[in-house]
């Protein structure tokens, strides 16, 4: 699978759970990650995508570590699969924090009556 198609396939599932799939570009800043995701919890996400035989330039590495050093949520994500697996994993999150709001929501409720 290409990178583009790569690209499209996380695109579509990121829009598919309500998120926000930006392509990210910063002028004078090469190699930072491909796309800046936005989920519905609120969490945010940084990820370079590459075809299954991909690799890392230098400069990707160096952004994507800096990322990391500041604690930014970062992702590379090599072959339809990883997306798949990275999706998953968002979805299975989302249901958490839905669980958690509710819950916390209920607790609420239950003591001011």
């Amino acid at each position: 699978m290409t990178e583009k198609a790569v690209e499209a396939k996380l695109v579509k599932g990121v829009k598919d759970m309500g998120g926000l799939a930006y392509k990210f570009v910063s002028p004078g800043n090469i190699g930072v990650p491909d796309r800046l995701l936005i989920f519905p919890d609120g969490t945010i996400w940084f990820v370079e995508l590459k075809a299954d035989n991909g690799r890392l330039s230098v400069m990707q590495e160096h952004q994507i570590e800096r990322l990391a050093k500041c604690n930014a949520r970062v992702a590379l994500l090599t072959g339809a699969k990883e997306v798949e697996h990275f999706l998953q994993d968002r979805r299975e999150a989302q249901q958490r924090a839905i669980e958690h709001k509710f819950l916390n929501s209920w607790t609420r409720l239950n003591h001011e009556v």
